[in-house]
């Protein structure tokens, strides 16, 4: 991913809500399930590590990216972003 595509999906994301909370167990298995299916619906997504979660945001967006082999797109504090083209339904087109 380049770093103009990147800048995109930032843009786009300043708006979103965040659908996706790390809590004080971490990652479990319906974390990625659930991560899982938002990136297929929405392609991009942003998620919030609580105060009380074991990881720091950089560490649950690593992990989460490598699970699901989602581009990792922005971490500002405890909030992230991350990307993943839909296999059934392609909405956003990167240039």
């Amino acid at each position: 991913m380049t770093s103009k595509q990147r800048a995109m999906l930032r843009g786009m994301a300043n708006t979103m809500d965040t659908i996706l909370y790390i809590g004080k167990d971490g990652i479990v298995p319906g974390t990625i399930k659930q991560a899982s299916d938002a990136l297929e619906a929405r392609e991009l997504i942003k998620g919030c590590v609580q105060k009380e979660s074991p990881l720091s945001a950089r560490e649950a967006l690593v992990e989460l990216c490598a699970q699901l082999g989602a581009e990792p797109v922005q971490c500002i504090g405890r909030r992230f972003v991350m990307y993943r083209p839909s296999e059934e339904n392609p909405r956003i087109v990167l240039e």
